[in-house]
């Protein structure tokens, strides 16, 4: 709980109160963050994010190369919510005794609406850390980052909000859009199941419904009891579609489709960004757009929903 409350300070408490002759040397984790980050702070910051696209975040334990990186950053920019221990643990042995760290998600939303689930029960006291793709709670990160910012580099205050203005004006026209994506799918098949549960903030914000994951709180496979369980569960509530995503490869995944009567997709992502680093479509947005068009087209609804949306990167 000491971490805790030390990282919920206001950052305006530990001291930073001159401009940044240079820009600012963000350390973050998950690609998401580190593109958000990168849009509400564009030429302002220099951001490392630590943990490789297609990576599994949850596993990850940073490298020693990256306390090079932990120990020189100005602020520490995190998910939070567990996801990330390891390299809070080290952050907070090499970090300078000054440099914040700012989690997201602890900040976001409180305890009482953290999520529980199969990939993440409560008896293991770890929350479902997935917040980013509800696009509402992605624009609360935002506001979060531009104020971390602001607070280490007040003499750039009006560019970060103006930055922010323009991002989230952006981000509000994909949370619309995901809305009319929804509302195409027939409500019968506004249902999800995952092997890995990316999508329990995300199902309650756009009206749809997480039937299931299939991944264990261990990340191994399931084993054949949980595997004939549920596919006699996904028989019973007739899901069109299975998804799975390439960061977590699964050998059952396709069985239990197939099995249940239902078509195998394996290219939804939840910290993957679309196309190569240079591309201006290669952002959380453009992430969240192409998840879209995938997850309509499979339930049965209108993948031309996402159609005209503007996803690229202000930067």
């Amino acid at each position: 709980m000491r971490l805790i409350r030390w990282l919920l300070l206001p950052l305006g408490l530990l001291g930073f109160t001159t401009a940044a002759a240079e820009p600012l040397k963000v350390v973050t984790s998950v690609a998401p963050i580190t593109n958000i980050v990168k849009n509400v702070g564009q030429d302002l910051v220099h951001v490392h994010g630590i943990v490789p696209e297609g990576t599994n975040s949850h596993t990850f334990e940073p490298a020693p190369s990256d306390a090079k990186y932990l120990r020189d950053a100005d602020i520490i920019i995190l998910n939070g919510l567990h996801l990330e221990l390891p390299t809070i643990k080290l952050a907070e042995k090499v970090r300078r005794p000054t440099t914040p760290i700012l989690l997201l998600g602890d900040n976001t939303i409180s305890r009482k609406d953290w999520k529980f689930d199969f990939s993440f029960p409560e008896s293991e006291g770890h929350p479902n850390p997935h917040l980013w793709p509800n696009v509402y709670l992605a624009q609360r990160y935002a506001t979060l980052v531009r104020d971390a910012l602001v607070e280490l580099d007040p003499a750039n205050r009006k560019r970060y909000f103006a930055n922010t203005t323009a991002y989230l004006a952006k981000m509000s026209k994909v949370d619309a859009a995901i809305f009319d994506c929804v509302a195409s799918i027939p409500p019968k098949n506004r249902k999800l199941v995952t092997y890995h549960d990316s999508f329990a903030y995300f199902a309650p914000r756009y009206g749809m419904e997480v039937v299931g994951a299939i991944q264990p709180s261990d990340f191994s496979e399931p084993t054949a009891r949980e595997v004939a369980r549920i596919i006699t569960q996904l028989r019973q509530v007739g899901v069109p579609a299975v998804f799975g995503s390439e960061v977590f490869p699964s050998r059952v995944l396709q069985q239990i489709a197939r099995e249940a009567g239902a078509r195998y997709i394996d290219e939804l992502a939840d910290d993957d960004l679309p196309g190569a680093s240079d591309d201006p479509n290669h952002s959380f947005l453009g992430m969240m757009k192409r998840n879209m068009e995938i997850l309509t087209r499979a339930l049965g609804g209108d993948p031309g929903c996402m159609a005209g949306v503007d996803v690229r990167n202000l930067f």
